[in-house]
């Protein structure tokens, strides 16, 4: 444990298309049983949504600003508390920015999340390392794209990394759906922004899936919430406004999904 200790890189707050000034809590500095890990990932061509697109403008995505910022550090800090309420587990305060450059430092994060997939694509290298850091055990979560579009362009990156893997909808007898709660009763998760425009989708992404990726012994690799806001349901769930239905299955899906890729 300590040498694992050793070579993480250490924790630092990037500036998100949402939030630039976040305080830090307690415990920052902690030496924890489980962190919240969010991937870092270069853009798509020409595809920069969000709040922080005008700042990220000829910026580099390694400095925050792009779409894998969305809803950080708000959501990630927020489900941290509710794994620590929820579960046995010792979770970090603050969330851990991983970039697939940086030498095996993802290595040290088993389990990883990515926001707004629809707007990625990795490069060459990065394709490399995220499918020998799946194959050696880590898990992926991949959240919050919705419609054909964005299905597209996550799947070109994805289909790169596992160009013999099928991306299939996840059974609900799956475990990954029981390991601390049952979730055979799932539904869309809508964002925040759909409290102001009435509905409940973008893209046309009415329709909501829970996909998946799996190696050789039937674990799950990748876990995909495809047509559904995840993210959000944990940054709002302290906001009275926010359908208190999403956040409570959102964080469902969260817990078991991190038990799961401890578990399995």
């Amino acid at each position: 444990m300590g040498v694992l200790f050793a070579f993480q890189k250490p924790f630092r707050v990037y500036p998100g298309d949402e939030y630039e000034d976040f305080a830090i809590p307690a415990g920052a500095s902690e030496k924890t049983e489980w962190v919240f890990a969010r991937l870092m990932y270069p853009p798509a061509p020409g595809y920069r949504w969000g709040r922080g697109a005008r700042r990220a403008n000829g910026r580099d995505w390694t400095e925050g600003f792009f779409s894998w910022t969305n809803d950080y550090p708000r959501a990630d800090r927020h489900f941290v508390q509710a794994v620590n309420r929820l579960t046995r587990l010792s979770a970090r305060s603050v969330e851990q920015p991983v970039n697939l450059n940086d030498g095996d430092d993802v290595y040290n994060w088993p389990w990883l999340y990515a926001v707004q997939t629809g707007q990625w694509q990795l490069t060459d290298a990065q394709v490399v390392k995220l499918r020998d850091y799946l194959l050696r055990g880590g898990f992926l979560m991949c959240d919050d794209f919705w419609g054909v579009r964005e299905w597209e362009i996550f799947e070109a990156s994805l289909k790169r990394v596992f160009p013999d893997r099928p991306i299939v909808e996840i059974e609900n007898s799956d475990s990954i759906f029981h390991t601390v709660f049952n979730l055979d009763d799932r539904y869309q998760v809508s964002g925040e922004w759909s409290l102001r425009s009435g509905i409940p989708y973008r893209n046309g992404g009415s329709d909501v899936h829970w996909r998946g990726v799996y190696d050789d012994k039937g674990r799950l690799l990748v876990a995909i919430c495809f047509n559904s806001d995840v993210g959000d349901s944990w940054e709002w769930a302290d906001d009275p406004r926010y359908p208190e239905a999403y956040s409570a299955l959102g964080i469902r899906i969260g817990v078991n999904y991190i038990v799961y890729s401890m578990t399995h």
